[in-house]
C-alpha cells in the first residue's frame, strides 16, 4: 500500500538518528567509532584518507549534513502520519525494499566523509563557514514550500473540517503549484542540493546521489505531469513538470 512509505522514514530517524549520535560522540566527545563503522570506512577506503582532505571544518559540514537529513526525515515521518491521505494504490515489493535501503545508504554516505579518526583525540574547531549559511537557509526554504504543497495535495481529499472525504485526484493550486505540476519533488531536489552545497559544493560523492534524485524525481514527475494532462481537460497549460520554465 502507498502508507507503506511511512516506514522509509520510520527506518531513516532511526538509522540515521543512531549514526549522528554515534558521529557527535565521535566528533565532541573523543570516543571511537563503532568498530564495524570502522570496518565499513575500511571497505569503502576511507580509512586512507588524508588529513588534508578530512579537515575539521569538513567534519562539522558532516555532521551538519546529517543532522538535515535526520530532520528531513523526522518532517516526512510527521506528514505521512498527519498530513498526507494516500491513495489506495499499491507499489511494487521491489520498489519498497530499495526505498528501505536507500535510506540506510544515504546516511552511511554522510557518514563515511569523514574518516576513521574522526579527531585524532583532538578537539573539534567548529568553524561555521558561508556555504554552511547558505546551505542551510536552502534547506528551510525549500522545506517550508515542500511541507505546503504537500498540505494542498492532501487537502484536496479533505473537508473543511480536516476530515477525509475522498481518495481521488484533483487539480491542485498554490505555492508552487502554479509553475509546475510536482513542487513537492522539485523542492526535494532542492534539499538535497542545500546539503551538497553545506558540504561545502566539492563533494563529489554527494553530487552523485544529488543526480540520483534528480532523475528519480524527474522521471515520478514526467509520470504525474502526464497524468494530470490526460485526466483532466482544463489542466493549466502553462505549467511545467518538475522545474519551472523547463
Amino acid at each position: 500500500p502507498h502508507r507503506w512509505f511511512t516506514h522509509f522514514y520510520v527506518v531513516s530517524v532511526l538509522w540515521n538518528g543512531f549514526l549522528l549520535i554515534q558521529l557527535f560522540r565521535a566528533e565532541f566527545l573523543g570516543e571511537s567509532l563503532p568498530s564495524w563503522i570502522q570496518d565499513m570506512h575500511h571497505a569503502l577506503g576511507r580509512d586512507s584518507q588524508s588529513e588534508d582532505i578530512g579537515k575539521y571544518s569538513e567534519h562539522f559540514s558532516a555532521l551538519l549534513v546529517l543532522l538535515l537529513l535526520w530532520l528531513h526525515s523526522c518532517r516526512r515521518l510527521a506528514e505521512c502520519l498527519w498530513t498526507s491521505v494516500f491513495s489506495s494504490g499499491v507499489i511494487h515489493i521491489v520498489q519498497y525494499c530499495f526505498g528501505l535501503g536507500y535510506y540506510i545508504a544515504v546516511g552511511t554516505t554522510v557518514l563515511c566523509q569523514v574518516p576513521t579518526n574522526v579527531r585524532n583525540g583532538k578537539e573539534l574547531s567548529v568553524q561555521i563557514c558561508w556555504y554552511h549559511i547558505i546551505g542551510v537557509m536552502m534547506y528551510i526554504w525549500a522545506s517550508l514550500h515542500q511541507h505546503r504543497c504537500l498540505a494542498i495535495l492532501a487537502n484536496l481529499r479533505k473537508s473543511g473540517s480536516g476530515k477525509v472525504v475522498s481518495l481521488s485526484h484533483g487539480v491542485p493550486f498554490g505555492d508552487w503549484f502554479e509553475s509546475v505540476s510536482c513542487p513537492h519533488y522539485f523542492a526535494e531536489l532542492l534539499i538535497y542540493v542545500s546539503m551538497a552545497i553545506t558540504l561545502g559544493m566539492h563533494n563529489v560523492t554527494w553530487w552523485c546521489v544529488v543526480m540520483y534524485v534528480l532523475f528519480n524525481q524527474a522521471l515520478a514527475a514526467v509520470l504525474c505531469h502526464e497524468f494530470y494532462q490526460k485526466n483532466f481537460s482544463s489542466y493549466p497549460k502553462h505549467r511545467k513538470a518538475f522545474i519551472p520554465l523547463v
